[in-house]
C-alpha cells in the first residue's frame, strides 16, 4: 500500500451548507466539508475561527445545516470561495433564506435536506463545533411513496479530498443491516 501521510483524506465527505444569522439578522452560507455524525443528535464540524460563520455562530448560537446538491453544486462551491464578510454571498447566488422553525437561523430554499441544530461547543485552538440535532426538515420534492427521503431525488453531493472533485450520491448498491445477516448464520 502507498502511503499518503497524516492529511484528512475520508470518503465521502458530506457538503455541509451552513447558514447563520449575523448580528442584524442577514443570512449567511458557507460550504463545509469537514465534518459528520458524531453522536445519535450530534453533528461535528472543523470550522476555522476566522470565518463569519464562526462569529455568527458564537452570536446567536444555532445554525442550519443542509446539504450540498448537484442541482447547485455551482453555488455550493461558491459559498466555500468567498467570505461573508467580503460579500452578500446570498445575495449574488440568488438563494433565498426563510427563518428555520425551531433555531433562531437560516434555511435556503433551494436546499431541500435541513438539520436545525444548536451549539454545544466550540473550541478555538481545535477549531472544533459541536451541534446539537434539533429537528430535520425535508422538503416534499425529495420524498418517496413512504415519506422517506430519496437520495436520488436529493442527489446529494459529497467532496473528494483526493482529487478535490465533487461526488454524487446516486447508486444503491446494498441494504444496511441486512445483507451481512448470512455471515452471522456461519
Amino acid at each position: 500500500m502507498k502511503e499518503l501521510g497524516n492529511k484528512p483524506l475520508c470518503l465521502p465527505q458530506p457538503v455541509f451548507m451552513i447558514g447563520t444569522y449575523d448580528k442584524d439578522n442577514n443570512p449567511n452560507l458557507m460550504n463545509a466539508a469537514w465534518g459528520g455524525i458524531s453522536y445519535d443528535d450530534e453533528i461535528t464540524i472543523c470550522l476555522a475561527n476566522d470565518h463569519k460563520t464562526t462569529d455568527n455562530l458564537k452570536l446567536k448560537g444555532a445554525l442550519t445545516i443542509s446539504m450540498g446538491t448537484k442541482k447547485y453544486l455551482k453555488e455550493c462551491d461558491y459559498f466555500g470561495l468567498v467570505s461573508g464578510t467580503k460579500e452578500d454571498k446570498v445575495k449574488k447566488a440568488n438563494f433565498h433564506a426563510i427563518k428555520a422553525p425551531h433555531v433562531d437561523a437560516p434555511m435556503f430554499t433551494e436546499l431541500p435536506l435541513v438539520i436545525e441544530g444548536e451549539v454545544i461547543s466550540y473550541d478555538d485552538k481545535s477549531c472544533r463545533l459541536v451541534v446539537k440535532i434539533i429537528n430535520v426538515l425535508a422538503d416534499e420534492s425529495i420524498l418517496d411513496e413512504n415519506g422517506k427521503v430519496d437520495p436520488m431525488k436529493l442527489e446529494p453531493i459529497a467532496y473528494d479530498p483526493f482529487n478535490h472533485k465533487y461526488l454524487v450520491v446516486k447508486e444503491i448498491v446494498g441494504s444496511a443491516f441486512k445483507d451481512g445477516v448470512e455471515l452471522l448464520k456461519k
